[in-house]
């Protein structure tokens, strides 16, 4: 009996479980034990929509081009995420790991390196998303999320945007699930 096994291939570039409650380094993986894995359709259930595209070639590729002129991703710029390449790095790496929302979505396409989103679900648990070359995330308005560096301590990433980039996080002001979906019905 043959059994075929169809793989996303969007997997080998990102990849997503839940995470322990360990104040260890940010960097780290901090997987539950035993692991608990959330798979990519169970992210499109909280609105995190993912592709695995051409970091090679982004310059040029079609499905780039599509996506953005599907979804009105007209404003793109660059950013180096690394102690030597970004100014004020400690501060700014502080700044990314603070639970946040956006009014916009926060969409990210990694060119090199790798890196960790962290997503709330709908049970205010965290899930850690890693994104390496090639991934592209969308996460949508209103969802808490952070960003950290992972133990490569390195990312080049697009950033696209609708329009004009609006970069104003609301912060996280209590842990009370109650409140954020207060804040969340705000925005979205």
């Amino acid at each position: 009996m043959l059994l075929w096994l169809i793989v996303d291939p969007r997997e080998e570039v990102i990849q997503a479980w839940y995470m322990d409650d360990s104040d260890e380094d940010q960097r780290l993986p901090h997987h539950r034990e035993p692991k608990e894995f959330v798979s990519l359709n169970q992210l499109s259930e909280l609105g995190v929509l993912s592709w695995k595209l051409d970091a090679d070639n982004y310059e040029t590729d079609a499905e780039l081009k599509k996506i953005r002129e599907d979804r009105g991703y007209s404003y793109v710029d660059l950013i180096e995420v690394c102690p030597e390449k970004l100014p004020n790095y400690e501060e700014k790496i502080k700044n990314f790991f603070e639970e946040h929302l956006h009014t916009d979505e926060e969409i990210r396409y990694c060119l090199a390196g790798s890196g960790y989103f962290d997503v709330r679900d709908h049970n205010d648990h965290w899930i850690r998303v890693w994104v390496k070359k090639g991934g592209i995330i969308v996460l949508p308005a209103g969802i808490y999320h952070r960003f950290t560096l992972d133990s490569d301590n390195y990312i080049k990433a697009m950033r696209l945007f609708v329009g004009d980039p609006v970069w104003t996080p609301f912060q996280s002001a209590t842990r009370s699930s109650t409140c954020k979906e207060r804040v969340r019905a705000s925005f979205c």
